[in-house]
């Protein structure tokens, strides 16, 4: 009892000049088969210390020792380990023969595993070490990971019954058939940018930017105001209006590095629809004229002090300027380009960077161009009250969008406040209204002008919504916008794309399809995807791919946005690979994993056809075009015939 009181008056003593500690750790894994493997512990000894055996005697020194602290019958393993022989020595401390190492130790042990789904074995090493003068206790802790190829899962929070959970999802999939399961669509970038090209142009147009593009150029025209030529001052103004709105993108860039689907979970997010629908109402309103959006003019009257300095530093502040003084115009446009790449068929920070490149493209090409070129500034129409007429008309624009957020809300929660009538009648009012003000009848004012081009577009537009009440093949082109042709107030037969037979759950599916000997198609979607309903509405129904989706084909319609709750029974939670614990607890967050877990895609339309057996038949495709999905269709079957 003294000594042992002796030995821990001794451990609370500093290491002195000790720069390291006197004993290092490290740990070997062999895999002996599917069940059993070899934990191989080695100490590395520094010269003049001792490390003490696990059957040196107790009224000595502590003795080494092994603790297995996650077993709970999870595996079989002894805590005693077999170790290298020791030697017996007389220890001046204790005044007794203690069993120790000197330079270097190995202590090993087997273990059976009783638990398939137990990857982590965590065990506690204590041991002390001890010199002529003092000694030390110490502990240390290793989480060894039992097969690397497996995604780590358990933590103090996370339950083998969640690990259980998780596992289950993952499917025996035979992959020979095609090099890699991530398909990416090379094509959306390009798609994005136009669209932010567009919005870009659009934006050029408003009364807050189309003014200062002659003052601009007359400004940069004008040499002796500048440190550089003309030329080179356009060049790098639009430059950095181009860099300052991709700029605005960054933090998106942060966001999808810790979770690349978040953004994806972000635009089907039904407060964050409803939160744009607000906005949106709020942006109509603005471009209406019953207010305007504005940056605080301190950050404007600063920005344009620091534009005065000259120089590149100069002219960068002059591109800030403009960004900052045209925000009550491309603020709501620029709303629209982050909704629009957020809903992208495969959303992320990417998709909004490119919208952002082709919006600062547009807004820089003019006041560059025009520099190089000044004799075409006469050809630039005055400002006058067609600029006032197309903001009005933005508020329509932006009035209807509004609507499509709050039918993804719709969708995605089930509500059934939207369903496609209502919502066709909602644009065809507004788009209607909006005809009658570009004729010249607004706000109670009658006086019509039926010459106006762009009030007869809007006019034919509303009638053309007008016909697809009476039959939705007449309105496919803005399929993706409207809701899915199945979510109607008519009674229809079944809520799947088309009325074909699919199911919503994978097993339901694949049992089906071995009773009937069909094909499984994998259909990753979202309800609030619009490229999912471009395909479904646009593609899949063509009469040689619908028949053959009907007669070849059992369709697994899997949403990764459906919001409805699991049972308490069914939930389950996961570490990620970011070390954060992710909670699934509803049948789009079950289904989104069950995507990443087999197929490592985390993007909709996602369309993968196999076997019932697991054996996937061609490469999974995405959005693409009829010709291509009806090819893929029919290698799948004559695949699956070999």
């Amino acid at each position: 009892m003294i000594k042992n009181l002796l030995f821990g008056i001794i451990t609370l003593l500093p290491l002195s000049a000790q720069e390291t500690e006197p004993v290092s750790w490290t740990y070997e894994l062999t895999k002996l088969n599917s069940l059993e493997y070899e934990i191989s512990f080695n100490a590395e000894i520094i010269d003049g210390w001792k490390l003490y055996s696990q059957f040196s005697p107790e009224e000595g020194s502590v003795a080494t020792s092994f603790k297995f602290l996650n077993n709970d019958n999870n595996y079989f393993a002894d805590e005693i380990f077999n170790e290298d022989p020791y030697i017996i020595g007389y220890d001046n401390v204790f005044k007794m023969d203690l069993f120790y190492f000197e330079g270097k130790a190995n202590f090993n042990q087997s273990l059976r595993l009783n638990n398939k789904d137990v990857n982590q074995v965590k065990i506690e090493v204590e041991y002390s070490s001890c010199d002529d003068e003092l000694c030390i206790f110490r502990n240390e802790t290793f989480n060894i990971v039992l097969d690397k190829n497996k995604k780590i899962l358990q933590d103090d929070n996370v339950t083998l019954d969640d690990i259980k959970k998780y596992n289950s999802l993952e499917l025996e999939l035979d992959k020979s058939n095609y090099n890699s399961v991530d398909v990416v669509q090379s094509s959306n970038y390009f798609e994005i940018f136009i669209f932010g090209l567009l919005a870009g142009f659009l934006a050029l147009l408003t009364p807050c930017i189309f003014p200062m593009i002659p003052l601009t150029v007359s400004y940069f025209i004008d040499q002796e105001k500048l440190k550089y030529n003309s030329l080179t001052s356009a060049s790098l103004y639009g430059f950095f209006i181009v860099m300052i709105y991709i700029l605005l993108s960054v933090p998106f860039h942060l966001f999808d590095s810790l979770n690349p689907n978040i953004l994806n979970t972000i635009s089907t997010n039904v407060y964050v629809n409803i939160t744009f629908f607000l906005v949106f109402i709020f942006f109509a309103i603005s471009f209406f004229g019953y207010f305007d959006i504005v940056i605080p003019s301190n950050i404007i009257s600063g920005s344009e002090k620091k534009s005065e300095k000259g120089g590149v530093i100069g002219i960068f502040f002059m591109s800030l300027t403009l960004a900052l003084v045209s925000f009550s115009c491309t603020g709501p446009i620029l709303g629209s380009l982050l909704a629009g790449s957020l809903s992208s068929a495969e959303s992320g920070a990417m998709q909004l960077s490119s919208g952002m490149l082709g919006f600062g493209f547009a807004l820089a090409l003019p006041f560059t161009f025009l520099a190089f070129y000044p004799k075409y500034l006469s050809l630039i129409p005055k400002s006058g009250l067609w600029l006032k007429k197309l903001k009005v008309s933005l508020g329509f624009i932006e009035l209807a969008l509004a609507f499509k957020f709050l039918s993804n809300a719709d969708l995605v929660e089930g509500w059934g406040i939207l369903k496609r009538e209502v919502f066709l009648i909602i644009w065809i009012l507004i788009f209607l209204t909006m005809s009658l003000y570009l004729f010249g009848s607004y706000f109670g004012k009658l006086k019509f002008n039926f010459k106006s081009l762009s009030g007869w577009f809007f006019m034919l537009f509303s009638f053309y919504l007008i016909s697809g009440l009476y039959d939705s093949k007449n309105v496919r082109f803005l399929s993706g916008i409207l809701p899915p042709e199945f979510y109607s107030i008519e009674e229809k037969v079944n809520d799947c794309p088309l009325g074909l037979k699919c199911f919503k759950d994978f097993q339901d599916g694949k049992n089906y399809a071995i009773e009937n000997e069909k094909i499984i198609l994998l259909d990753f979607t979202g309800w609030a995807c619009a490229n999912c309903r471009r395909m479904e509405e646009n593609v899949w129904s063509k009469p040689a791919i619908f028949n053959l989706l009907d007669n070849n084909f059992v369709i697994i319609s899997l949403y990764v946005d459906d919001r409805t709750k699991l049972s308490i029974e069914e939930e389950f939670k996961f570490l990620n690979n970011s070390g954060n614990i992710q909670y699934v607890n509803n049948i789009g967050r079950k289904w989104s994993l069950f995507q990443q877990i087999n197929f490592n895609n985390a993007s909709q339309p996602y369309y993968v056809a196999m076997l019932p057996s697991g054996k996937i038949l061609t490469e999974p495709i995405q959005f693409t075009s009829e010709e291509n999905f009806k090819n893929w269709l029919d290698s799948s079957i004559e695949e699956s015939n070999n």
